[in-house]
């Protein structure tokens, strides 16, 4: 089953948009779990099973883990949330970007080493640092396309030839690079005009979404841009605010009501609940 398959699946199974991104910061770790490399594997534990049933995805964060040698807890997440709920994808955050063997390195690292569904990808490079990606047909690759930090501006909103370098990117994505039918584009719930125009140029391409929860994006707004005729199209990633809901021994039931919380105001506005 392609990535895409196994996506559209999981939308209808959970009657859900939401992803989970699993981000495990020590420092803001709740009170009854050390905080020690060794938990992080059950901190991430006590989070999926608390929320399986409310999302479409679950989206681990690489430099979490791999900035305090984690690997092994990134392993075994991942692999946990393949045996236990293998129709659940799982996205590898990792906004790699690079050309020739170090690309082909990066492709080995996602969908060798780590055997996820999906990765995230920076495209500013151009199609050689993305194609050895674009190759793995039951892949998905997730593009940055316009970002919901504050900063994306800098570069993503330059005028080129009359338009914004970011629609450049959606349409060079959406008519050049997926001829396999697996790519995917970030576009930050922060910026819902931005996520419409987008909509538009590439049709019911699935974009993941950032910037629901702890970075403000208006979920009303963002469903209404970037939702397809079906009310799908939609990875709506949140991570600290349903992490860290509580630092007390509730601290996973806190996380499932926060995320059923969000579960339930996003289908509010979609098309189809």
């Amino acid at each position: 089953m392609s990535f895409i398959e196994k996506l559209k699946r999981s939308w209808k199974k959970g009657n859900s948009l939401l992803c989970v991104g699993l981000d495990p910061d020590l420092s803001r770790f709740p009170k009854p779990i050390d905080k020690n490399i060794e938990s992080i594997f059950s901190f991430n534990r006590e989070i999926i099973d608390a929320t399986h049933d409310l999302v479409c995805a679950y989206k681990p964060q690489i430099a979490y883990f791999s900035a305090v040698s984690a690997e092994k807890q990134l392993e075994k997440t991942i692999d946990y949330i393949r045996s236990n709920y293998p129709h659940i994808p799982v996205i590898l955050d990792a906004k790699r970007g690079d050309i020739g063997s170090t690309a082909e390195m990066y492709t080995k690292e996602a969908f060798s080493r780590y055997n996820v569904d999906a990765v995230t990808v920076n495209p500013y490079m151009g199609y050689d640092s993305a194609e050895p990606f674009l190759q793995h047909k039951d892949r998905g690759i997730i593009l940055l396309c316009r970002t919901s930090n504050n900063g994306a501006g800098d570069l993503q909103d330059l005028i080129v030839d009359g338009v914004p370098i970011y629609e450049h990117v959606a349409r060079l994505i959406s008519e050049k690079w997926n001829f396999n039918r697996n790519c995917l584009l970030v576009v930050g719930a922060t910026w819902p005009s931005k996520m419409s125009r987008i909509r538009s140029i590439v049709g019911d391409m699935p974009f993941l979404v950032p910037g629901v929860g702890a970075q403000g994006g208006n979920v009303k707004e963002m469903v209404t841009a970037g939702q397809t005729a079906n009310g799908t199209g939609l990875i709506i990633s949140s991570s600290r605010a349903i992490l860290y809901a509580s630092n007390g021994i509730d601290f996973a039931e806190a996380a499932r009501s926060e995320t059923i919380k969000l579960k339930n105001t996003v289908n509010q506005f979609r098309n189809t609940a």
